[in-house]
């Protein structure tokens, strides 16, 4: 990583302190404020948007408009290569581990000559409990 601000120290060290969470932006400013960090909303934003063509955090596409997430993407950190399961409902983000879709890509790659970078690869729907509480309704 280039030259460093102190604010963007803080926001590093803040997603290695959460590396088994997806973090959206608003979150990452709210943390450190209740830190008591006085780093401003654009500069979480900015920030994060640099992490990511840096290759330092990963970023997930939020589902019905909401805003994107980001996870450190550093050796060890949890997320590797697989699908993600991003419920529409509570926006929780699942790691798909999976033999299927793992099979799915080979196909897709085999019949359709088209490579899915499973990394950046998220499937919305219904998380159990969500879903759970929609059969109820």
């Amino acid at each position: 990583m280039a030259y460093q601000t102190a604010q963007s120290r803080r926001i590093l060290t803040l997603l290695q302190d959460n590396k088994e969470r997806h973090l959206t932006a608003e979150e990452v400013y709210f943390l450190l404020k209740e830190k008591g960090e006085t780093v401003g909303q654009t500069t979480v934003y900015r920030q994060l948007e640099k992490l990511f063509s840096e290759g330092i955090v990963r970023k997930f596409a939020g589902a019905n408009g909401n805003g994107a997430c980001f996870q450190l993407a550093e050796n060890g950190a949890v997320c590797k290569a697989h699908y993600h399961l991003k419920c529409t409902d509570c926006g929780a983000l699942l790691h798909a581990e999976c033999d299927f879709l793992d099979e799915l890509s080979a196909h897709i790659r085999a019949d359709h000559g088209f490579v899915i970078d499973g990394s950046r690869t998220v499937l919305y729907g219904l998380c159990a409990d969500c879903a759970e509480k929609e059969n109820r309704k």
